[in-house]
Parts: C-alpha cells; structure tokens; sequence
C-alpha cells in the first residue's frame, strides 16, 4: 500500500512569529498514530531553521521549496540537498511549474534536482502539470510524458523513494480545481508511463495532487485509486484548512 502524504507549500510567505503561531495551532490538530497520511510543511529557506525547532519530535516533517543541483562551489543564491538535510528537511520540491515559468527550470534541470535531492537522502516531489492552453489543445498527455521522461531517462530506480506531483498549472492558485475524474486520468498516466519502465516501482510511486486543493474537495479527491494525497498552497497557511485536508487523506472525518 502507499504511503499518503499532504504536503503544504507555503511558497512566499512567513514571518517567525507568523510561523510560529501557524505551526503551534497545526501541531494540535495532527496527532501521530501509526498508519496515518503523512503530514509536511516545505517552507522558504530562511525559516528552516525555525522550523524544525518548532517541529523536531512532532508528527510533522518539514522540507524545502527547492534544491540546488549543484553539491557545493560557486554558485551564489543557491542551497544543496546537503545543508536542507542538515537542517532536518525530509522533502524538497523540484520543478514546480513556478520554477518552470518564472526561474527557466527546464525538465532536464528539475530532473537533475531530483537527481541531487536523492544523492542528499531527501525525498523529492517532483511536479509535473500542464497548462490551460495545453489542455484545451488536447496535449495533456503529451507535456506529462516531456515531463517524466526527463526524469525517466536518468534511470526508473531513481524514482524510488521519491514523489510525483501532479499539478495542472491552470488550477494553481486560481481556485479552478482538476475533478476528480481529470485528476485520476492525470495520475493514471503518469503511473502508466513508470510501469512501461518498472511495475514494482509504478505501484509503490506517490503521486500527489496539486491545484488549488481545499478541504471541501479533498477527500473526492484523495478517493480516486492513484490519488495519494496532496500539494496544498493557499490552504496550507490556515491550520484547520491544512489539517482537514490531512485528515481526508487519512480517511478520517473534518
């Protein structure tokens, strides 16, 4: 069975005292049981260090929004999979379609910070997702599998211990929202595309929706065969939204 996991992005946003009251009201709304979807915070770089010690010992973990590709030298502005590690980070995100639009990471660049994430020992959230001109051409498909061989070409093993996210960009922080039956179809490929390479390592493979994921959508959601939780943003900076969210994916009620 796979693990679940909802991970929230916070992207540009936090303060230490907004992290801090944020962080204290979520950590009394998720408990640890064993079995439970897996619950993640991936924050801006500079709270890090607050962070884990605000959750070091909890049933939270924490990650980052990115990682470098590059293990040291000079590369100004940048972080490696070594010092988010040494800060306690389980997860970092790669390719996120802002990073994509905004800062040029190509598919190959994302793959290769996947690549660097898992020589780190973090596990990566890979994202992948299409645009709403993309859709309307039909090429949905298409930009998903770009996308995934990029990372399929350096070698399906390294898929493992990571995680795919699916993220359509039209739906990102727009408040549209995939249904659930386009976010299956979306899954059911990008699994399909791992199994044409390894079926051990398509079955075992986390994929995460992301687009716009509240908690009166997330339970329809997660219910969908090759849903395994979510990439929450907006949501994710309100602990009862955030929490509700984690309790659909555990299969519990809000």
């Amino acid at each position: 069975m796979r693990s679940k996991v909802v991970a929230g992005n916070w992207k540009l946003n936090g303060s230490l005292a907004g992290n801090e009251t944020l962080l204290k009201a979520l950590l009394g709304e998720v408990d640890g049981k064993p079995g439970v979807a897996v619950c993640a915070v991936c924050v801006p770089a500079p709270y890090l260090a607050q962070v884990r010690g605000l959750l070091q010992g909890s049933a939270i973990a924490w990650g980052a929004q990115d990682v470098s590709r590059f293990e040291q030298g000079a590369y100004t502005g940048e972080v490696s999979g070594a010092m988010l590690a040494e800060l306690g980070c389980r997860y970092a995100i790669v390719g996120h379609s802002e990073r994509r639009t905004l800062f040029g990471d190509t598919d190959s660049i994302a793959a290769e910070k996947y690549g660097a994430a898992r020589k780190a020992g973090l596990t990566p959230i890979f994202c992948v997702g299409e645009t709403l001109d993309e859709r309307d051409r039909g090429i949905t498909e298409a930009v998903l599998a770009r996308q995934m061989d990029a990372l399929l070409e350096k070698g399906v093993a390294g898929l493992g211990g990571g995680i795919v996210a699916y993220e359509p960009v039209w739906a990102i922080g727009t408040g549209r929202t995939a249904t659930s039956q386009q976010a299956e179809e979306a899954h059911a490929f990008i699994r399909g595309r791992v199994a044409a390479k390894d079926g051990n390592i398509a079955a075992a493979l986390p994929i995460l929706y992301g687009g716009s994921v509240k908690a009166g959508n997330a339970a329809e959601l997660f219910a969908m065969p090759d849903v395994d939780g979510g990439l929450v943003g907006g949501a994710s900076l309100v602990a009862t939204d955030f929490a509700a969210i984690w309790r659909a994916a555990r299969g519990s009620p809000s």
